[in-house]
């Protein structure tokens, strides 16, 4: 079992960054791969960036690659989102998950946490 909170949200101009964390309960949170998705108003959550368990390979949406940045401290149980260039369009609730399965489908992640707003300004 894995509780999952995130933190760091906010509101951003355009060209602003941000760095979102996510908080992990459990001991078995090393064996976990860790992703961010994002859910923007009248849309479907959407794949943002995933991080293996042992941190060696990220994989990002294109819409991010370049200026969002995944990484994870397992010895703090934390997940970072690290977002630079941001756009209006970056605009979202931005949840974390966990799982044990490969890929980035919304459903082969089995925890999530409760989400939290960014709004970027134009």
């Amino acid at each position: 079992q894995v509780q999952l909170v995130e933190s760091g949200g906010g509101l951003v101009q355009a060209g602003g960054s941000l760095r979102l964390s996510c908080a992990a309960s459990g001991r078995t949170f090393s064996t976990y791969a860790m992703a961010w998705f994002r859910q923007a108003p009248g849309k479907e959550r959407e794949f943002v960036a995933r991080i293996t368990w042992g941190g060696s390979n990220t994989y990002y949406a294109d819409s991010v690659k370049g200026r969002f940045t995944i990484s994870r401290d397992n010895a703090k149980n934390t997940v970072y989102l690290r977002m630079n260039s941001l756009k209006p369009e970056d605009t979202a609730v931005y949840y974390c998950a966990a799982t044990l399965r490969p890929g980035v489908q919304v459903t082969n992640y089995d925890y999530w946490g409760q989400g939290t707003q960014v709004t970027v300004s134009s």
